[in-house]
């Protein structure tokens, strides 16, 4: 699991915390790919997203998301979760 502060956007926009992404998901980050993998706790891969350092890094790529805790779900009653 990744001790990297940063930041992905999740599959409903929303930018996460790859220290938190909650949903009982794990991150992975390749700092230098810019690269993060969200995984279950066996290792099944669900997202794949696009590392940011900061908040103001996702905004200067021109993304406009909230930043969401990792209590928030994935997802929607819609979307099957």
């Amino acid at each position: 699991m990744s001790t990297t502060e940063g930041f992905f956007i999740d599959w409903d926009g929303n930018a996460r915390s790859v220290d938190d992404p909650g949903g009982g998901y794990l991150c992975e980050t390749d700092r230098v790919a810019k690269y993060v993998a969200v995984t279950t706790k066996t290792g099944t891969l669900v997202h794949e997203g696009t590392f940011y350092k900061t908040m103001d890094d996702i905004a200067k790529a021109g993304i406009k998301a909230s930043f969401v805790p990792g209590s928030h779900p994935w997802g929607s009653k819609e979307d099957g979760f």
